[in-house]
């Protein structure tokens, strides 16, 4: 099945907040254990804007079904009808627009969506983004010797480091602290817009 690609000169808008809980809803009921919650759609396409292969370029069938976890046969439809499969198709090219718009106009305002959890008082709160880093990885998996410079690299590799640490199966963050995860969490947001900025360069 063909998919549309994305046009990074779309004047798609950005999804409401009731939308993107829409979404989420619509993606934690699809049949697949490897469709991703909005965590990890959230991080996946961030990885794919950031991916040194261009996002523009990538067919939409070669990324846009790992979203649901792939066309895969003997049941290819994972939807209930072609106008969900639809919705979510669209949703999801929004939602990868008003990221990218908001690192072009906005960046400051630019925020990731995370987990975050109460901790033992009412004044703490952990953020814990292994589903977002999952994503991110996910992204990098479709590319993975375009980014390996990246991850190698004594510039980019520091900013990649949390994402790697949360996200990776044997990450040394998998059964670390809620303190020390919220920690590498909150490391995220500036170093993904760094990469933005180094990536604006090359």
């Amino acid at each position: 099945m063909q998919y549309p690609q994305y046009n990074p000169a779309s004047d798609n808008r950005p999804l409401t907040d009731e939308e993107l809980n829409d979404l989420d809803e619509l993606l934690s009921v699809l049949p697949s254990d490897s469709a991703m919650n909005i965590e990890a759609l959230d991080g996946y396409l961030t990885g794919l804007l950031l991916s040194p292969q261009k996002l523009a370029d990538l067919p939409g069938e070669a990324w846009i079904p790992v979203v649901w976890g792939g066309d895969q046969e003997p049941d290819p439809k994972p939807f209930a009808s072609g106008k969900q499969r639809k919705k979510v198709v669209m949703a999801v090219l929004r939602h990868v627009q008003s990221i990218a718009m908001a690192w072009a106009h906005a960046p400051k305002a630019w925020e990731p969506i995370f987990s975050f959890a109460d901790g033992e008082d009412e004044n703490t709160e952990y953020a814990d983004a292994e589903d977002w880093a999952v994503g991110f990885l996910t992204a990098v998996d479709l590319a993975p010797e375009a980014w390996a410079p990246w991850f190698d690299g004594a510039e980019t590799g520091p900013l990649l480091a949390p994402i790697a640490a949360l996200g990776g199966e044997d990450g040394p963050l998998a059964e670390a602290s809620a303190a020390e995860r919220d920690a590498a969490s909150r490391k995220i947001p500036d170093a993904m817009l760094a990469l933005w900025a180094i990536r604006e360069k090359r």
